[in-house]
């Protein structure tokens, strides 16, 4: 699975690694609400702290990602999951900013 070299492959696996991050961290913090009850209460949480600090954490795997496949030189996979962490940073930061 982690032997393809292309850039989609990277972007894909950038967009799925946030979101197995917010699942760990529900689970770690949240545990006994459910997901509805969870993600209603980070997303209407006045400057939505909760969130930002979810999705912030969520993009460790994106950098464990990243490292790992500029370590095997696969780097159009890197430049992938690079991209979509760029892009997930910068609305974590106007979130943070306008939120």
């Amino acid at each position: 699975m982690f032997k393809k070299e292309n850039f989609a492959f990277g972007a894909i696996l950038g967009l799925i690694a946030p979101v197995i991050g917010l699942v760990i961290f529900k689970y770690s913090k949240f545990s006994s609400f459910s997901f509805k009850e969870t993600f209603l209460y980070m997303y209407l949480e006045p400057g939505h702290k909760t969130l930002s600090v979810a999705l912030s954490l969520s993009l460790l795997l994106n950098a464990l990602l990243f490292t790992l496949f500029l370590n095997t030189n696969k780097d159009k996979t890197a430049k992938g999951v690079f991209i979509t962490t760029v892009v997930f940073g910068v609305f974590i930061l106007l979130l943070k900013t306008f939120g």
